[in-house]
């Protein structure tokens, strides 16, 4: 085993002195197999990969959960390096329950961004950040999504705005998206037509 800061080459660790010598004497192409992992009640992940069609060979470089049909179920946009067709992996798992949830702020910024919402459902916990920006050139919405399973409602819902206000909503209807206002409170519904 070599000492720190002395190369590991079973691991295929190298040193070059030009940067893009890179690309002349080693392969890093990135067309590594894309992978989809789903989360098993918090317990651990189950890789999906084969069964949802994300198993290809591709220079993926970023990827978005969006709802593209405003269905209520996160779809996967895959965006490649350099070009080539984005990619559309329709979520196909069974129908469940969701919220979603756009924050106007007043004190806060416009958006909300840098929001920090806690759900509770049932007895458990359910904490999302509002943070749009996500990979390598892609941006999400400026909204937030809960995925509910088969709870009807939320319990009640907790906003730690970016101002530093704390805002509380309880009994939330499931399947809807929601427009809430810092501190007001009650809350507005967005009306979308699912395809």
């Amino acid at each position: 085993m070599p000492l720190p800061g002395e190369l590991d080459e079973e691991l295929g660790e190298f040193w070059v002195g030009n940067p893009f010598d890179i690309f002349r004497e080693h392969n890093l192409s990135s067309f590594e197999r894309n992978r989809t992992y789903l989360n098993v009640k918090g317990r651990g992940f189950l890789d999906i990969s084969y069964l949802s069609g994300t198993d290809i060979d591709s220079d993926g470089r970023c990827v978005l959960a969006l709802d593209i049909r405003n269905r209520g179920r996160l779809d996967l946009v895959l965006r490649q390096v350099g070009g080539g067709p984005i990619r559309i992996f329709e979520n196909r798992l069974p129908q469940a329950n969701y919220l979603k949830v756009s924050l106007r702020g007043t004190d806060s910024n416009k958006l909300g961004i840098g929001a920090k919402l806690v759900a509770h459902v049932g007895g458990r916990q359910i904490v999302r950040e509002l943070y749009p920006i996500n990979t390598y050139r892609s941006q999400s919405p400026a909204h937030i999504h809960f995925g509910l399973a088969q709870a009807a409602k939320v319990d009640r819902l907790t906003i730690y705005w970016p101002s530093g206000a704390e805002q509380q909503l309880v009994d939330l209807p499931a399947n809807r998206h929601l427009v809430v206002e810092e501190g007001q409170p009650t809350f507005s519904e967005l009306e979308l037509p699912a395809d």
